[in-house]
């Protein structure tokens, strides 16, 4: 196929009727017959970053980037260019894809050759076109002027993108901003939520789904799964977006200031009420209010909880005067409330008002295809936060990764990825590429996939008014040994040692706490 042939099929399939991903990923297959390169990449520009929107040959922990112009010189150059650029074999500018080459088990490979091409819309910068090949002399004697011609149109391809997006959010959110200013505000306030897996794909058409409503929301999951990230993006993408949304965290609230918290009071209602003071539902009005770990808010503040959601009305502490609110609520737990519910913890009426839309966030074990893009991410933020150069993730230190179960979920992983990072650090030279390994990974994640033995803080359970403290220790000695098994696989030996414990006493513990204990033959 000559050039113009090919020229002509990239913009049929830019025209075809498919999503903008689909498009994207075939302009990257159409240029593969002009450039013969190993990976390609197509980036758009967010402020001062370069941000993949579609990839070949690449590593999935690459799309988890973003890469910085001022950190990324080849990258600057590139955009700040006219023209296509065709970086010398033997330049020593680092290059930003280096060790991300799919299949690159070292992740230390050195790509030799390098193209790069800005992509403009009438002398605007929208994003950039790179394409990499292992040989040196890969790209020797390509036309720069098809080249040029193949970049303008996937210029032309972001730009429409853009545009598109904009329009739709227009007419569906009754003047929404273009998509680019939403995701980088989304960025600024830790509203990103990562994953490209089946489980996160069902979350985010929830999320795009029930955002429309007003109907109030319960998010649902385990510790670390990202919870909070799921109400912000709730928040962003309602009609309420504009207006402020309110956290609470209810495992804070004194059970003497919850009500005060949350719905004010006047001056003199109690002891150092010195001024009237709004509530978080009134700071809330028009907006969303988050009320995160609800299944920690005290029995006794509950009713009040439950008229406002029913009434939309709230009344300050010491006033006699109803208050109008006009207040979505988004209310999020790991707890199992019904369960709360018959354990005489939670109110019935209140668990069914709060779980109009239930919106379950999967655990990390259950979306492993997310952990490369999640690793690459947090790497790539443990490195600025640390002034380190490139730091990648060799192929074993992945494998270590998938097979991890991650109780801690996204949490756990950052907090790994960050501590791993700095203790790999130490011994490369400063500005040199740091290869996070297996090894590397052994002391915080195990071979069989379950956390390595160590010390565990348990947060206290929630004890029910009336309940003895013999009751509460024994509820709380039960639930610190059922975390421990969980957290060694249910061996009751690896537990006992995590507890400084002997085993056998272990087991006599168990018994008497009804926990069901093993033979021992």
């Amino acid at each position: 196929m000559d050039s113009l042939e090919t020229l002509v099929g990239i913009a049929s399939h830019l025209t075809a009727a498919a999503s903008a991903g689909d498009r994207n990923l075939r302009l990257l297959e159409a240029l593969r017959s002009i450039v013969p390169f190993d990976a390609a990449a197509l980036l758009r520009l967010e402020s001062e970053s370069l941000v993949p929107v579609a990839a070949r040959g690449l590593s999935p922990a690459a799309m988890g980037r973003r890469y910085l112009l001022g950190e990324h010189p080849r990258l600057e150059i590139v955009c700040k260019s006219p023209a296509p650029v065709l970086f010398p074999a033997d330049t020593s500018l680092p290059d930003p894809f280096d060790g991300l080459l799919l299949g690159d088990a070292a992740a230390t490979h050195r790509i030799h050759a390098c193209l790069g091409c800005p992509l403009r819309i009438h002398g605007e910068l929208v994003g950039a076109l790179t394409a990499d090949a292992e040989a040196p002399q890969a790209f020797d004697g390509l036309d720069m002027r098809v080249v040029g011609a193949a970049a303008a149109l996937a210029a032309a391809e972001l730009r429409s993108t853009q545009l598109i997006e904009a329009l739709e959010r227009e007419a569906a959110r009754k003047g929404l901003a273009a998509q680019d200013l939403v995701r980088d505000a989304l960025v600024q306030h830790g509203s990103q939520i990562l994953g490209t897996s089946p489980a996160m794909a069902r979350l985010k058409r929830e999320i795009d789904l029930v955002a429309q409503s007003d109907f109030t929301v319960l998010i649902l999951g385990e510790t670390g799964v990202g919870k909070e990230l799921v109400a912000r993006a709730l928040h962003a993408a309602s009609a309420r977006r504009s207006q402020p949304l309110i956290y609470v965290n209810c495992a804070a609230l004194p059970e003497t200031l919850a009500e005060a918290e949350l719905f004010g009071h006047v001056r003199g209602s109690f002891t150092g009420a010195a001024t009237d003071r709004a509530g978080k539902f009134e700071v809330a009005d028009g907006g969303t209010l988050f009320l995160d770990e609800i299944g920690e808010l005290p029995l006794a503040v509950q009713p009040k909880l439950l008229r406002a959601l029913q009434e939309g009305e709230i009344q300050r502490v010491g006033s006699d005067r109803p208050l109008a609110v006009r207040v979505r609520v988004v209310a999020a737990t790991n707890r199992d409330l019904a369960r709360e519910v018959q354990a005489g913890r939670f109110r019935a009426d209140l668990y069914h008002r709060l779980n109009v839309y239930p919106l379950p966030v999967p655990p990390l074990r259950e979306r492993r295809e997310d952990i490369p893009l999640l690793a690459g991410t947090f790497c790539d933020l443990a490195r600025r936060r640390l002034g380190l150069g490139p730091v990648r993730l060799a192929a074993d230190a992945l494998d270590a990764l998938d097979r991890f179960d991650w109780p801690g979920n996204v949490r756990e992983l950052e907090n790994v990825v960050a501590r791993v990072v700095l203790r790999a650090s130490a011994s490369v030279p400063r500005g040199e590429p740091v290869i996070l390994t297996a090894a590397h990974l052994a002391r915080d994640v195990s071979s069989t996939g379950t956390p390595a033995p160590g010390p565990s803080v348990v947060p206290p359970p929630a004890v029910a008014p009336g309940t003895t403290m013999r009751e509460a220790w024994r509820e709380f000695q039960r639930g610190l040994v059922r975390r421990t098994l969980a957290g060694h696989g249910g061996n009751w030996a690896a537990a006992a040692r995590s507890l400084g414990m002997d085993r056998g006493n272990l087991h006599h513990l168990g018994r008497r706490l009804g926990l069901k204990v093993p033979r021992r033959g």
